[in-house]
């Protein structure tokens, strides 16, 4: 059988033995446990106790692990950094950062979000099947080439994350296995404790955090992106404290529509609406009330309501061509930007001219052919500050080559852009560039 062209390009992954018998063997210790000493034999505050230490596992890595660290969605206080940096070491999914060739949670997603659905450079790649997104890409030890291209520095400067690095092994089997028990002893449950608020309730938070990776990737409704795989699944979303809500949908006649993650990744909320089903966006709003975060970041509402619109538009003339043509193949575009501005009457510049507006202070990339001033983009930008600097215009170094690797950087080179992401590009451009034979 000749392998698929993404076969050929993936290397040969190598297996993941300790990984693989600790998550194997976590399971089987569970099942035994669970068999031995059944549900109905808890006792009343061991079960309370079951809900209180998932929901907050679940609550460090969703507004954690996630929505702080990975997409930098809001800043958070030192007692807020440090309780993450605890429960979601309790969740036992790795470290916040780990170095070396085997990263843990905020690099590997970061990596997932800039390279979706490539099953090469995603680490959990949609693409190459539901059982390896779940939890196939455990069993090997992937070397992922373009982990060095992932902005780190915020989780360097950290020194919660340093510290949570440091002594992560402690942590998680100190406030995952151990902690458990111990409270359970205090009402003389201490076996169910460990069973059930320790084995169990990491299992768990596991696939729970899993299904995020797979089934919303797998199962659900695309209104505002089908730019990739991820879908948006309302049951999930219970799941996970909101974090099913993987496209940004939200129906304007549906009071519990299951929102976003991969169309507006930036934004704090994975419901945009009041009622939307995210106690993780919920949280985070008490904790800025409390004055503990603060910095929120939101998608621009007229870039949510043009992804609807057009949605809208293609599922419209999707209808309309399976109609004309008895087959459900679309007739539109998915590049159309139907409600961006064109570049009609937009400057035009030489080679000095860009100079000497990046010289007065300017931070502009070259794109398309086009001078983007992203000086105000800084703070927003996904990715962070620091990428947009290193592919600028700097004196001396406005070459076509930088133009170039800036145009790769941004045309799937770093990232796989959404169609908010071109749009918002378009609208920073301040002037077409000429370039003299």
């Amino acid at each position: 059988m000749t392998p698929r062209p993404e076969q050929q390009l993936r290397p040969r992954a190598q297996i993941w033995w300790a990984n693989g018998l600790i998550f194997v063997a976590t399971h089987l210790a569970a099942a035994i446990g669970c068999y031995l000493y059944p549900f109905y034999r808890l006792s009343g505050y061991t079960v309370i106790l079951c809900v209180v230490l998932f929901q907050m596992g679940e609550m460090s890595i969703t507004v954690g692990y996630h929505r702080l660290y990975s997409h930098r969605a809001f800043r958070a206080s030192l007692p807020v950094r440090i309780a993450v940096a605890l429960f979601g070491a309790s969740a036992m999914q790795g470290s916040i950062k780990v170095r070396a060739q085997i990263f843990a949670a905020c690099m590997r997603h970061r990596l997932h979000h800039r390279y979706t659905d490539d099953p090469v450079h995603d680490p959990y790649a949609a693409t190459r099947g539901f059982l390896w997104a779940h939890m196939g890409w455990i069993f090997f030890k992937s070397h992922y080439e373009r982990l060095q291209l992932i902005d780190q520095t915020d989780l360097d400067n950290d020194p919660v994350v340093r510290m949570q690095h440091k002594h992560y092994l402690l942590l998680a089997l100190g406030l995952g296995l151990i902690l458990p028990p111990c409270i359970g002893a205090l009402w003389g449950d201490a076996t169910g404790a460990f069973v059930w608020a320790g084995l169990v309730v990491r299992l768990l938070i596991w696939h729970c955090t899993f299904f995020v990776n797979s089934l919303a990737h797998w199962d659900g409704l695309q209104p505002y992106s089908d730019e990739n795989t991820s879908k948006s699944n309302l049951i999930l979303a219970v799941l996970t404290c909101g974090e099913g809500n993987h496209n940004f949908v939200r129906t304007h006649d549906s009071l519990f529509s299951p929102p976003r993650k991969h169309a507006f990744p930036h934004d704090y909320r994975s419901g945009p609406a009041r009622y939307d089903w995210d106690p993780s966006k919920w949280t985070i709003l008490l904790l800025k009330r409390l004055g503990l975060v603060w910095g929120l970041k939101r998608a621009r509402p007229e870039d949510v309501r043009e992804a609807h619109l057009y949605m809208l538009h293609k599922h419209a003339g999707e209808a309309s061509a399976s109609e004309d043509s008895g087959t459900g193949d679309s007739s539109s575009s998915d590049d159309t930007d139907f409600l961006c501005s064109s570049d009609i009457g937009t400057e035009t510049w030489k080679l000095e001219d860009v100079r000497r507006y990046a010289d007065s202070g300017r931070c502009v990339v070259v794109l398309d052919g086009f001078a983007v001033d992203v000086t105000g983009y800084l703070g927003e930008h996904p990715g962070g500050a620091a990428l947009l600097r290193k592919y600028s215009v700097r004196s001396g170094c406005a070459q076509e080559d930088a133009w170039k690797e800036a145009d790769w950087a941004f045309h799937g080179g770093m990232n796989n852009h959404s169609r908010a992401a071109r749009r918002r590009m378009r609208e920073l451009r301040v002037a077409k560039l000429v370039v003299r034979e």
